[in-house]
């Protein structure tokens, strides 16, 4: 068996990023950035009002002055501000020519077309410079970049319609074995529902992929050799189930006959341990646990990694530290992964409780699961104030 951090460094060197494609600006929440994106305009684009007030000059403040016209937002005031006059001026609406100065409202009197001004500002008090924020040819966004709506908005203000983003990965996902159904079909003798395929789409789907659901394979050749075929195209194939050591455990063998360059199989890890990693015509192939439990936690440790890589992002899962809030014992030989609920102690630190059962069957305790707490191969037993860390799992994942 090898290691997790061995384990993962072969699988993310078997990543290779996804091609660029082009999408408009409304298709491209969740996308990853793959050039950078400079701006079309400056923003502001000309000196603009950032008070309700009178557009004026310095040099008049503290006097009465002549109010000639006035500026809003889309329609500003075409005349020019001289001596002893002011603009009337309303937030976001254009400086006129002669003005260098906004004086609020609240420091003026206005009777009829005189305004009489209580201060005295400097010049470009209460005027936003064109392109305060950015400027023509300014790079805002950088490669990279996951786009969400504060993302979207600002390459809206930047005036670019389109965006080279990575092409969402395409991730073909095949369940095995004769005692899995889907969900909501009648269960036959001896079978169970099928839970795999669906989270794993979901996690795909998450993590910005396109998930590609091959089914249900049997436990023959030619079933699963049929549903291997059909992923074709796709730029991962995950599996789950049969990739143990019995006599239904096929997988490797199907995928050998279809060309699958075996990297590794079997990982120091619990839950987990039969996990496989290969490539199938340079596609990778990441062969999981069929138990649920094994399979999602295999799916964080590795899968989700391969998701980043595949889109260009930074792999590696960020673990925060955190104080142990009950007792665990002494770990063996393989790296552990414990289902726990994340609380802020009154110090504000994270403080990890370990759920009361870990038996790699229980679902229901890994979707309350906030958190998997890494247990290092060997680690002694752990007690309440210890210092571990953790995988915090978000809302929505």
């Amino acid at each position: 068996m090898i290691t997790v951090e061995v384990a993962l460094e072969r699988v993310l060197a078997g990543c290779k990023s996804t091609t660029a494609e082009m999408v408009a600006l409304p298709a491209a929440l969740g996308r990853v950035l793959a050039e950078d994106v400079t701006a079309r305009v400056a923003h502001p684009p000309m000196d603009v009002s950032a008070m309700d007030g009178y557009a004026l000059r310095a040099a008049d403040m503290a006097q009465s002055l002549t109010v000639i016209g006035e500026s809003a937002a889309g329609r500003p005031f075409t005349g020019t501000v001289s001596a002893g006059q002011a603009v009337r001026i309303f937030t976001g609406a254009a400086i006129p020519p002669g003005a260098d100065s906004v004086v609020m409202q609240e420091d003026s009197t206005r009777d009829g077309d005189l305004v009489s001004i209580s201060v005295v500002q400097t010049a470009g008090k209460h005027i936003r410079p064109m392109g305060l924020d950015f400027s023509p040819g300014q790079v805002m966004l950088s490669a990279g970049t996951i786009l969400g709506p504060r993302q979207i908005g600002l390459a809206a203000a930047m005036n670019v319609p389109w965006l080279s983003v990575r092409r969402r990965p395409r991730v073909a996902i095949l369940s095995t074995g004769d005692e899995i159904a889907m969900p909501g079909e009648p269960l036959g003798a001896g079978q169970i529902v099928s839970s795999n395929g669906p989270a794993l789409a979901a996690l795909v789907s998450v993590l910005g992929g396109d998930p590609v659901q091959l089914g249900i394979a049997k436990d023959s050749r030619d079933s699963l050799s049929a549903m291997v075929a059909a992923a074709k195209g796709c730029d991962l194939l995950v599996t789950s189930g049969g990739a143990s050591e019995g006599d239904y455990d096929i997988v490797q063998d199907v995928l050998a006959e279809h060309g699958l360059k075996l990297d590794f199989w079997k990982i120091a890890m619990r839950p987990g341990k039969p996990l496989m990693f290969g490539a199938l015509k340079h596609v990778p192939v990441l062969g999981l646990p069929g138990n649920p439990v094994s399979a999602m936690v295999c799916a964080y440790v590795f899968l989700a990694p391969m998701m980043r890589a595949l889109q260009g992002l930074p792999s590696r899962t960020a673990l925060v530290p955190a104080v142990l809030g009950g007792t665990v014992r002494a770990n063996d030989a393989r790296q552990e992964y414990l289902r726990a609920a994340l609380e802020r102690g009154t110090d504000g630190q994270w403080v990890a409780i370990p759920h009361s059962r870990q038996d790699s069957a229980v679902i229901s305790g890994l979707a309350a699961a906030q958190a998997l707490i890494l247990r290092p191969s060997h680690a002694p037993e752990g007690k309440p104030g210890d210092t571990v860390s953790v995988m915090v799992l978000p809302e929505g994942f």
